[in-house]
């Protein structure tokens, strides 16, 4: 059971430190989606929430109206700390309100999502311009996904990017986290290449009280990568995600495929 509850917010609109982004828009705190690996849930510190991470949301009312004229030629990032489409927005329909004042909007607005709700607002994104959805995919083993989080199957997410493609809707598959050894980029291309405009690749960091869950997990159902994942995120080898990125590298370009890289996070923040 998820425990709900209506919070006042002075505004939607916050500056980002995201590496792409000059704003973000979070329309709830908490997520019930509860990935295991999701490093939004340091938001406990700020919030008082003592509830386990997934088992809550806040959902955020603004009286104030949308400033527009703050993001204009910004990049907005919706949304960094939760997922806009959790299943509780099904009943709030806060980012869709959030939505009807952005049609107008000039900034460049990036949605992402690991939920297939995003298609009953498709009314709405086929009038914003200058739009990108991201899915976040980074498995195609749906029992894999199951163990890592709530939210819909990876066939319902491929389907989802399929019919926002099918709209005119740019879309980008967010591979993230990729997992060591357990992640296959090339299958999750070769299962959506049709539909998807671009890749991102973000790597699995371990930060927090989820590295221990994350680490005693890969140790139960994969105890043959225990020994790699102990020299990853407690010796701090980075020596994997820098063979992978240049095998990422290479293999986009021969075959022609737009692709970001975000492996080195506290970097690109510097940069």
């Amino acid at each position: 059971m998820v425990i709900e509850k209506i919070i006042n917010t002075k505004d939607y609109i916050t500056k980002s430190n995201l590496p792409a982004s000059d704003y973000v828009i979070n329309p709830y705190v908490g997520c019930s989606h509860a990935c295991k690996y999701c490093y939004a849930s340091f938001m406990k510190r700020f919030t008082g929430h003592e509830e386990e991470w997934g088992t809550f949301i806040d959902v955020k009312i603004c009286d104030k109206p949308l400033n527009v004229n703050k993001i204009k030629n910004k990049e907005v990032f919706m949304s960094s700390v939760t997922d806009c489409y959790n299943p509780s927005e099904e009943e709030y329909l806060i980012t869709r309100k959030i939505l009807e004042s952005l049609v107008n909007a000039e900034c460049n607005l990036t949605i992402s999502t690991k939920s297939s709700l995003i298609l009953r607002d498709l009314d709405l994104l086929k009038q914003i311009k200058n739009l990108t959805v991201c899915l976040s995919i980074n498995t195609v083993d749906e029992d894999f996904k199951n163990d890592m989080d709530n939210a819909s199957s990876i066939e319902s997410r491929i389907d989802t990017l399929k019919q926002l493609h099918e709209n005119g809707i740019r879309t980008v598959v967010f591979m993230s986290p990729i997992f060591p050894y357990i992640t296959d980029y090339k299958k999750i291309i070769e299962k959506t290449k049709e539909y998807t405009d671009e890749y991102w690749f973000e790597n699995l960091n371990l930060r927090g009280p989820y590295k221990i869950t994350i680490m005693n997990y890969i140790n139960k159902k994969y105890p043959r990568l225990y020994k790699y994942y102990y020299e990853i995120y407690y010796r701090n080898n980075k020596e994997y995600w820098v063979e992978l990125s240049k095998e990422i590298n290479s293999f986009c370009i021969n075959n022609n495929i737009k692709y970001k890289i975000y492996f080195f996070h506290d970097e690109l923040v510097k940069k």
